[in-house]
């Protein structure tokens, strides 16, 4: 299917989930995939891809379930500009390569998605523009996540744990926002409080880390220094000066004499 003119030509797509709505188009190297490398070594990201049928559940087309090809039912909703892609240029007949962003729902703890583009160059792209170091749909990994941020749970016998990921603020003195993402594996030695870089898969309904597979690039957040400062530690109190009698000036008693037993 070929896009007008009006439309744009290169599959829509984001890594960084604070900009769902940018108007920045990215660089030409980054087209050539859905999940380019990260772009700085602490970059915290969820991004991922899952093959699989939309379909609305609601009034509106944003809401609605992503059905897998195993079968599996994923609540989604659409974001930004892939309205108008799925309004205009999809067939919701057929199955797609979503890109989503995860998060997990608090109450029930279920995976929730949030669909911001979708990565089909072979149809959606113009035949005069197509590219051949761009990646088709079929060459790339499907239900594959990329989840970097720091581990605040870590549960070893139950294989639980849960990945905290700070969002970049929209606008300049705004608080930056955060959400925990709950993922089911093992990771090696202690994970807590580190900054982890996982490569995930979606089974079912759950994001899974397959064992040895995870990255750790240290502490999240550098650990405090304590110096020991004057001021913390407790007044010295001084005794007080209590005066000592003048030995000299005391008469001492006499001892009594001991008369001794005559033989």
């Amino acid at each position: 299917m070929n896009l007008p003119q009006n439309q744009p030509s290169k599959p829509i797509y984001t890594s960084d989930p604070s900009k769902i709505e940018s108007s920045q188009v990215p660089s030409h190297e980054e087209r050539t995939q859905p999940i380019p490398p990260p772009s700085h070594p602490r970059q915290y990201r969820a991004i991922g891809l899952i093959r699989g049928k939309y379909q609305i559940t609601g009034e509106q087309i944003t809401q609605g379930n992503l059905i897998t090809s195993d079968g599996t039912e994923i609540e989604a909703v659409l974001l930004g500009r892939v309205i108008s892609l799925v309004k205009k240029h999809l067939d919701l007949e057929q199955e797609h390569l979503w890109v989503v962003y995860p998060r997990t729902k608090i109450k029930d703890e279920r995976l929730h998605v949030q669909i911001v583009g979708v990565w089909e160059p072979e149809t959606l792209s113009q035949e005069d523009e197509q590219d051949s170091n761009v990646l088709s749909s079929e060459e790339i990994q499907e239900n594959y996540f990329s989840i970097r941020g720091e581990v605040v749970f870590f549960d070893r016998d139950k294989k639980v744990l849960v990945v905290k990921i700070k969002q970049f603020p929209r606008k300049e003195g705004d608080k930056p926002k955060s959400f925990k993402l709950k993922l089911q594996g093992v990771l090696e030695g202690k994970p807590l409080r580190r900054f982890w870089d996982l490569n995930v898969n979606l089974e079912g309904e759950t994001l899974v880390v397959p064992p040895k597979t995870g990255t750790d690039l240290g502490f999240a957040q550098k650990k405090p220094r304590f110096k020991k400062k004057l001021d913390s530690r407790k007044p010295f109190k001084k005794r007080p000066n209590i005066s000592k009698p003048n030995i000299g000036s005391v008469t001492p008693r006499p001892k009594p004499k001991i008369n001794k037993p005559t033989k």
